[in-house]
């Protein structure tokens, strides 16, 4: 029997509408890719995680994870470019040159307990740390599309600071690693030892207290009347 008029729109929308569903599916499969392989990654490692256990766990083939990444390499690094640059870019977007450089130093520092409070997205560091000899490529890549970008968004401060006397004159790239350092032994320490510890590390209080001694230590010297 022929189909009415009535029955043949509507058998058109229902297959408009599987289309736009199949379009959103299609568009969000490589973030739920990325999803997965960050969820990997880090119960796992980087080398102990395969293809075949990061497609099951975003619940498509392998074949068609192939079709958004080449191999495991590229996966991570959009993992990366996904999870981690992002971050690194809305700070540089939220550096204005009017801003006393303290202040900028101190809400750098103050969001980094964010970052670890996802436990997925907080391991990548401590994983790069860990997979870097044996994966120079990978760790290449993190040195200059993480690592680097940061070190000049913190060095830029640094020197503002100095330039403003704000700071007291000192090298800002050795500072940089001062700056840091703390926050990558918190983010160790969560995944290698916390487990053991009598009690949880306070990133918070940890990022608090870093940050009055590092802008303390950096105050320019007042000289005496």
């Amino acid at each position: 029997m022929a189909k009415t008029q009535n029955q043949r729109t509507q058998s058109e929308k229902g297959a408009a509408k599987e289309g736009a569903r199949w379009r959103r599916r299609k568009e969000a499969r490589p973030s739920e890719i990325g999803k997965a392989a960050l969820e990997c990654f880090a119960e796992r490692g980087y080398a102990a995680s395969s293809l075949d256990e990061i497609a099951a766990r975003a619940g498509v083939t392998k074949g068609t994870l192939y079709l958004y990444f080449p191999n495991k390499e590229a996966l991570f690094k959009d993992v990366v470019r996904q999870a981690l640059v992002p971050r690194i870019a809305a700070f540089e977007d939220r550096v204005l040159a009017s801003e006393p450089a303290a202040r900028q130093l101190e809400n750098l520092i103050a969001a980094w307990p964010d970052i670890m409070a996802n436990p997925h997205l907080g391991v990548i560091p401590k994983l790069m740390i860990a997979e870097a000899g044996n994966f120079p490529d990978l760790a290449k890549f993190y040195l200059e599309e993480v690592i680097g970008r940061a070190r000049r968004l913190v060095v830029g401060i640094l020197r503002r600071g100095i330039t403003r006397g704000e700071f007291r004159p000192l090298d800002p790239d050795a500072a940089f690693f001062s700056v840091i350092a703390p926050l990558l032994l918190a983010v160790l320490w969560r995944h290698s030892f916390e487990r053991h510890d009598v009690s949880p590390i306070d990133v918070a209080a940890l990022c608090r207290t870093h940050a009055a001694i590092v802008i303390g230590g950096l105050a320019a010297r007042k000289e005496a009347p």
